[in-house]
């Protein structure tokens, strides 16, 4: 059974920093590239970034050069640094395998102006 638990969100202030974490299991963690999605109160989820299974990595533009997303193979686990923080960063932020159906159950990020 595919599964994701995501972890690591909260309050922070603006211009700070977090980081979410996503373990993985239930499927070949490598044969799979990996993406953050999130969604804020009333707007549709959008996609965030993804690294892939070579390890190279895209960012959406709203987040290019504060977000960074690592992977650990050996620890099935794909992680989202965020700098910089913004209040329109606010969300529930998911993670999820490429072309995989399951989603978490997501991780709260509020970012006080």
């Amino acid at each position: 059974q595919v599964r994701f638990v995501e972890s690591g969100g909260g309050l922070v202030q603006s211009g700070g920093s977090l980081r979410l974490s996503c373990a993985a299991s239930g499927f070949t963690f490598t044969d799979y590239g990996m993406s953050w999605y999130r969604q804020a109160e009333g707007k549709s989820r959008e996609w965030v970034a993804t690294i892939r299974r070579g390890g190279s990595t895209i960012y959406a533009d709203s987040v290019k050069g504060r977000f960074t997303i690592p992977r650990d193979n050996g620890k099935n686990t794909v992680y989202l640094q965020m700098n910089s923080l913004k209040p329109e960063d606010t969300a529930v932020y998911y993670c999820k395998g490429d072309f995989l159906a399951d989603w978490g159950q997501g991780t709260q990020v509020i970012v006080s102006s």
